[in-house]
């Protein structure tokens, strides 16, 4: 719950609703019912707590059925009714994740988690359920293995108050969430009986049923479900691109911000990530699904670990995704809505402040292992003459082979099949803090800006670790102009409005990108020679080079 949350539930929601067949009998034409902490959704009412700003807040709505026991590694299913309010004022717990090391620069610090977490947050300034504000729903990182969408860096009191309604979700994660295994498999088609059968990508199927309850709940909060805009951020925005690119997801969304994150790379294949699921299964010493479902989430995560399966992300496994999401971009066959893509400039001085100093040689070694013959490319474009030198250009070349290649792939794409527009950004404004110099526009720097949260840091208030900076006037009206360009374009899917810089859409021949920084602009060509360096070798990893 925001921290200046005033607890005004239960009799004022009793109240409300009391008042209102007097108010009707009195007034003599048509009402409006007002929206009071007290709201009936689908499945039953929820009692949330109203701000002292005025937004209601409703937190911890479930959206699913908590995926346990049986329904450990299955498509979500739907959650239950209940009778009677349901208490709505306290956040649920965060999926289960691994905590991160003390100290560490995204520090999560000491979390509630659970398997049971398919649970949603809401926060809504509308007056009345007829408002139909347009809708955001977005989407945590932390790489597909962490996050909540209870972190105080995601608090949408001020979003709300910009007339949009805010939801913010769960999803299960890691293991938990991406584990494929071949009985699992062979369970979903025994299930579904349709050949669709598969394993893995729960995690964004959860994101599916959260969209999915949006369609059929949000209304009753204000929103319109006609004009849903889903934004993210690092593997948020990797699920925002998953989302645009799966066929399970049209419909249930008219627009999408990806921060940072997509996946145009090779995706992991159902059979890989079948045999890697089996690694763990064989460590965990479970000989079927039901052993595999008996182990306790710890003992999951540490066979996982001591099986060292490569990574639970998203994979292509034929239903979900038909084939790789890169594919589908260029076949034209993704969810076709208006798209605002971008990152950061510094984004790898925060991922890999803990990384081991290389040598020139170290560094000229990694370029051919993992770009083969166009290594020497690669290395003319991310130089380095000493040791120094190649610790940064290691960093450069990985950061903007996860973000910038990434984003800029995603708005050529779209640019070139979609009929939707998309346009891009570039965010380079340093926060302000003793550790600028080093970490600069650092990866996920942006969010407290597009939330229009700098309130929420200062002195005292630690809890958002590293964005809690001293910021100024430049930071504050920079903040005012991203969350002005985001509202308006969950609104109309467009940016621009009165008294904001123009925004164009992007044209891969411009190769236009509005530059968020100290001042607001367009610059042309950026990292053009690095980002036509990775274009090439993905370009011949495709072909099978």
């Amino acid at each position: 719950m925001s921290t200046n949350a005033k607890t005004h539930r239960g009799t004022a929601g009793v109240l409300a609703f009391l008042a209102l067949p007097l108010a009707l009998a009195c007034g003599g034409g048509e009402s409006v019912e007002p929206l009071t902490p007290m709201v009936a959704t689908e499945l039953g009412v929820v009692e949330g707590v109203q701000l002292d700003s005025g937004i209601l807040q409703f937190s911890g709505i479930p959206f699913a059925a908590p995926p346990v026991g049986d329904l450990r590694w299955q498509a979500p299913q739907p959650a239950a009714a209940w009778e009677g309010p349901r208490d709505a004022s306290e956040f649920s717990a965060a999926c289960w994740q691994q905590l991160s090391p003390p100290g560490a620069f995204y520090d999560s610090g000491e979390i509630e988690r659970s398997e049971d977490c398919l649970y949603l947050n809401v926060w809504t300034g509308a007056e009345h359920a007829e408002a139909a504000y347009p809708v955001m729903v977005w989407i945590h990182g932390g790489g597909l293995q962490t996050g909540t969408g209870s972190t105080s860096l995601y608090d949408g009191e001020s979003l709300a108050g910009r007339g949009v309604v805010l939801v913010t979700i769960n999803y299960r994660l890691g293991p938990m969430g991406f584990l494929a295994h071949p009985e699992l498999s062979a369970e979903a088609e025994l299930l579904a009986g349709n050949g669709t059968g598969t394993s893995g990508n729960y995690g964004i199927l959860d994101q599916i049923a959260a969209l999915q309850w949006v369609q059929a709940n949000i209304a009753h909060f204000g929103g319109d479900p006609g004009r849903v805009t889903i934004f993210g951020e690092s593997a948020g925005s990797w699920s925002v691109n998953y989302l645009t690119a799966t066929p399970l997801a049209a419909g249930l969304f008219q627009r999408a911000i990806g921060h940072s994150g997509g996946i145009f790379w090779p995706m992991p294949q159902l059979a890989d990530a079948e045999s890697e699921g089996a690694r763990v299964a064989e460590r965990l010493g479970a000989n079927d699904l039901g052993e595999m479902r008996a182990a306790s989430v710890e003992e999951v995560y540490q066979a996982a670990a001591e099986s060292e399966a490569l990574q639970f992300v998203g994979l292509n496994d034929g239903h979900v995704f038909p084939r790789d999401v890169h594919d589908i971009f260029a076949a034209g066959e993704q969810n076709d809505v208006d798209t605002i893509v971008g990152f950061n400039s510094d984004e790898g001085t925060a991922l890999f402040a803990g990384a081991p100093d290389v040598t020139v040689a170290d560094y000229r070694q990694s370029l051919e292992a993992t770009y083969g013959e166009h290594a020497d490319a690669m290395f003319a474009v991310y130089p380095a003459e000493t040791d120094e030198q190649a610790r940064e250009a290691a960093y450069v070349n990985t950061a903007d082979n996860f973000f910038a290649w990434q984003m800029r792939t995603w708005a050529r794409l779209q640019s070139s099949t979609g009929s939707r527009p998309i346009r891009m950004y570039f965010f380079s404004r340093v926060p302000p803090w003793d550790e600028a110099e080093t970490y600069g526009s650092y990866h996920a720097a942006e969010i407290i800006y597009a939330f229009d949260n700098l309130h929420l840091s200062g002195e005292g208030r630690d809890e958002i670790g590293p964005f809690n900076h001293a910021w100024d006037d430049t930071d504050r009206a920079l903040a005012s102009t991203m969350a002005n360009y985001w509202v308006n374009f969950a609104a109309t899917g467009d940016p621009n409005g009165d008294g904001l810089p123009d925004w164009p859409v992007y044209d891969p021949d411009a190769d236009g990108v509005l530059e968020l920084g100290d001042e607001i602009g367009v610059i042309q060509g950026l990292l053009k020679d690095r980002l036509d360096t990775f274009d090439a070798y993905y370009e011949d990893l495709r072909s099978g080079g």
